[in-house]
């Protein structure tokens, strides 16, 4: 064998190997998200998804056969930038408020990665003041415009964005 063709081979494999792996890792396509009923509790604080408008979100852990609920954008963005334990993400869901109704969101979940996000509008979901989230960019412009806020991608949500306080921390009539 020339050194030209076991050069050839060993990348080859180590291409196939490295192949192998990225699949084996679970990412969010390679799971489909789960329909929430009456009963799907929040994972954080128990509440139940079906009862509060706007937005949920799961998440599927590594190890896990079903995925952490949250009924709020909110809570699954906190707990993605703060951590309980360190658990290996294997895919986030949030839900196309493009095309779910706001009041009784069911369906149309989507990629979170790929969504668009409006964080600082005046729609509230159970905490509070939420982070909307959408599958077509023009469908979260047209919500910032109507209702406020700054059209964001995944990568630019900061953990600054999904605080926990119930917008209290910006109320100034108390």
């Amino acid at each position: 064998m020339t050194p030209a063709l076991h050069k050839l081979m060993l990348a080859t494999l180590i291409a196939a190997a490295l192949t192998a792996c990225g699949q084996q890792s679970g990412t969010s396509a390679a799971l489909a998200p789960i329909e929430i009923n009456s009963g799907t509790a929040c994972s954080l604080d128990g509440m139940l998804l079906a009862d509060y408008p706007g937005p949920k979100a799961q998440i599927f852990y590594a190890g896990q056969a079903e995925p952490d609920f949250f009924c709020d954008t909110q809570e699954m963005f906190h707990l993605f930038f703060n951590p309980e334990q360190v658990k290996t993400v294997r895919g986030l869901y949030v839900q196309d408020m493009g095309r779910a109704d706001w009041d009784a969101p069911r369906g149309h979940w989507i990629d979170a990665k790929t969504a668009y996000y409006v964080p600082g509008s005046k729609r509230h979901g159970s905490m509070g003041p939420t982070i909307a989230s959408f599958a077509l960019e023009q469908d979260a412009a047209k919500f910032a415009a109507e209702y406020g806020g700054t059209v964001y991608r995944f990568a630019d949500i900061t953990s600054d964005l999904a605080v926990l306080d119930g917008g209290a921390i910006h109320d100034r009539s108390m």
